[in-house]
């Protein structure tokens, strides 16, 4: 029997009830948030260790953890309105760095901060796509695009890797043309400034697109955030430039231009590896594990297996095949289906969809499914 939650002509009436208690998650301080409304046994464990010392350190800088592309979150459509928010308020202060970094470049003569502050023009654009996307995500389903238009995020993401991508080349580029051509500036004291303005203007962007992107799915929004950050450490090495250039030491802009240029490479290795898990509908196994629990919690489910999850947009759909008693009339079996995804809706946080398909006990089950094995 396999059955959707939207096919149902009334409303189950469990769902009535809104979900009454909150649970924190330990790691809510990278804004993970918490995997769901209820954690199965041995869930504490999430099947891997977090890493300690400096490097671990280090690499949380541009990677904060998470057990998955997201963490949070229960309404669809909350999570776009969301997502547009962080967008829009981002936007705004990034163009505003821009524009301070602008007033400084004719102040300064300085083309390193002319770079940077193009950078973050560029970054502020990447607002656009991952906007259309949200905006493309909300509309309703169609008979062409049966699934809806939520992996419209997915392609946004691809654009940001690509810029993040460019980032990297241009970073190189003009750390070589450095290393060619040593560039003379004036007031290097208002430059480290400019160099500081726009480290904590893309610092704090991309805080709030990471820790906004963990909480609603959005893997293209985590993408875009890990992208403000490299701006960010771009702009501190206007800084360092301008300390080698006070110093005596121009060599300096060069040799710290290249090695942002290879932290963003290590920074397009993560995002790149997020949008391409999402893309290639990757999970984390713990959900799985966590669906599987909640499904054997039912009173009435004897068994589960071929339990998949995938996402889509903000939020996750799910299949899963139930053994049921072989005694269970049909009707049993189908209030049962109802239940188990019931459970599902509310045990697997942004679970929106389950689709279940109830089966009698093995030795019932052999001619039903000799009507399908030939095609597995």
């Amino acid at each position: 029997m396999t059955r959707n939650q939207h096919d149902r002509p009334h409303p189950h009436p469990h769902e009535e009830h809104p979900h009454p208690h909150p649970h924190p998650h330990p790691h809510d301080d990278h804004g993970s948030g918490d995997h769901g409304h209820g954690h199965g046994p041995g869930h504490d464990d999430h099947g891997h260790e977090h890493g300690t010392g400096f490097m671990a350190k280090v690499k949380e800088i541009f990677v904060p953890h998470s057990h998955d592309s997201a963490d949070k979150v229960d309404s669809e459509l909350e999570a776009s309105q969301e997502g547009m928010r962080c967008l829009k308020l981002s936007f705004g202060f990034l163009m505003l760095t821009a524009a301070i970094q602008t007033v400084i470049v004719f102040y300064t003569n300085s083309v390193a901060l002319l770079g940077d502050t193009l950078h973050n023009y560029a970054d502020a654009l990447t607002a656009v796509p991952l906007a259309i996307a949200f905006l493309v995500g909300r509309r309703v389903a169609t008979r062409a695009y049966t699934y809806g238009y939520g992996r419209a995020e997915d392609l946004a993401g691809i654009i940001v890797v690509v810029l993040i991508a460019a980032s990297a080349a241009y970073a190189g580029y003009e750390a070589i043309q450095r290393f060619m051509n040593p560039g003379e500036v004036r007031h290097l004291g208002v430059l480290a400034v400019a160099g500081v303005v726009g480290f904590l203007g893309n610092e704090l962007v991309a805080k709030y697109r990471i820790r906004t992107g963990r909480r609603i799915g959005s893997a293209a929004l985590v993408a875009d955030g890990l992208h403000a950050r490299t701006d960010g450490f771009t702009s501190l090495a206007v800084v360092f430039s301008a300390a080698g250039a006070w110093l005596g030491y121009p060599i300096a802009d060069p040799i710290i231009g290249l090695l942002i240029t290879v932290a963003i490479l290590f920074v397009l290795k993560d995002a790149a590896r997020e949008v391409y898990r999402r893309l290639m509908d990757a999970v984390d196994p713990a959900l799985v594990d966590q669906a599987e629990n909640v499904i054997r919690s039912t009173p009435g489910v004897v068994d589960v297996t071929d339990v998949r999850l995938r996402w889509h947009g903000h939020k996750l759909l799910a299949e899963a095949r139930i053994t049921v008693d072989s005694t269970s009339s049909l009707i049993e079996a189908h209030h049962l289906s109802h239940q188990v995804e019931h459970d599902l809706v509310h045990g697997v946080r942004r679970l929106s969809t389950a689709t279940i398909h109830a089966e009698p006990l093995a030795h019932d089950a052999d001619l039903a499914h000799d009507l399908v094995s030939h095609h597995d």
